[in-house]
């Protein structure tokens, strides 16, 4: 397409260019991404282990929104912090992003295992997913039953079956024992049965407290992270953000709708059935799918954020694109001052206050 005499970079005639669903999206609103979840991810890592979840939380809810303002995008948060009544911020139905073209989804979890950040234990890490708009999955319930591999086993799990019957064929697809295979599980008293399940087939058990999106993630990267399998109920959210990230990965993933005694009147209102098998593709479609994440609490998946003294530190960030399969493990030092000094006089602005003079 010819540009009429115009700069490539014109905002103006960019935001007039029709785009067709064929088109993937700009590759560079993966850079866009992993600022946003660098961010998020540094403010929290201040409140690491002072055991204030909701401080921890706010700060980097507070820095994700502000960065999201900034990325060329047209989104719409499907996955939040919440409803508009629940959350001031970051809630699902917000609009976010600078209004230009692409118009996409939106998932984003600021902090993913915020116990893990309060009480300083690893794991935590900071997450946002987009993809082209009407693409990922919603629901008011609240939890999800979820089977997750890598890309060689992706092709012959089955939720529905037996769990000893699905580690034999995941054993088989990466051409190993059961006895070889580990499978991460969040430790809930819901899981007693899951447990004894996996157990009696002769896999491994590896527990986690929190972060079941991180979880999911390090399930589809067995070869990077010695985990084969996520099995059991956790977050509906998280779900389809793991979701997002697996589609770059290339892994497999199933799901089903997990209704809690409470949650029977959201149930009948949506339409959902708790049986229903949800492929990867029903929790997001396309091709076109962004995954960032930043670590905040060093864990197996990402280093922690690290403060270096001299108002400078370290994060590590992993960003995937589905439409290139490609993954990339990103190690950033920040300038602490430099980018407090950008940040304040956008912040002022958008509060109606002029930055007082040197001197004033």
């Amino acid at each position: 397409m010819g540009f009429s005499g115009r700069a490539p970079y014109d905002r103006g005639l960019m935001a007039q260019r029709p785009r067709d669903l064929g088109t993937p999206i700009d590759r560079n609103l993966a850079l866009e991404l992993v600022r946003v979840t660098e961010g998020a991810a540094m403010a929290a890592a201040r409140h690491m282990g002072r055991n204030q979840k909701e401080t921890a939380d706010q700060a980097a809810v507070d820095s994700m929104r502000r960065s999201l303002g900034f990325v060329d995008m047209d989104g719409v948060v499907v996955i939040g912090e919440g409803e508009k009544d629940e959350a001031p911020m970051l809630y699902i139905g917000e609009q976010v992003g600078n209004g230009n073209p692409p118009e996409v989804d939106v998932a984003v979890d600021p902090i993913d295992g915020t116990r893990l950040v309060a009480r300083g234990i690893p794991g935590g890490i900071a997450t946002v997913a987009l993809a082209e708009r009407g693409s990922m999955f919603h629901t008011h319930l609240h939890y999800m039953e979820k089977l997750i591999v890598g890309p060689a086993a992706a092709k012959v799990i089955d939720i529905t079956a037996p769990v000893a019957q699905n580690l034999k064929r995941i054993a088989k697809a990466e051409d190993r024992r059961v006895e070889d295979l580990t499978v991460v599980v969040l430790d809930r008293e819901r899981h007693e049965g899951l447990l004894e399940e996996i157990r009696s087939a002769g896999a491994r058990v590896k527990l986690i407290m929190d972060g079941d999106v991180a979880a999911g993630l390090m399930a589809a990267m067995e070869h990077r992270t010695g985990i084969d399998a996520l099995m059991g109920i956790g977050g509906a959210p998280e779900a389809v953000l793991a979701a997002c990230g697996i589609k770059c990965i290339g892994g497999g993933m199933q799901a089903r709708i997990w209704v809690g005694e409470t949650e029977r009147g959201v149930q009948e209102r949506e339409g959902k059935h708790a049986g229903d098998v949800l492929e990867l593709d029903d929790l997001v479609a396309g091709d076109n799918v962004f995954f960032a994440a930043t670590g905040i609490t060093s864990g197996e998946l990402l280093e922690g954020v690290r403060f270096l003294g001299e108002d400078r530190c370290h994060t590590q960030s992993l960003v995937m694109r589905s439409y290139s399969g490609t993954a990339r493990y990103i190690e950033a030092e920040h300038n602490l001052a430099k980018l407090r000094r950008r940040r304040d006089p956008v912040e002022l602005a958008s509060k109606g206050e002029a930055r007082p003079a040197p001197g004033g």
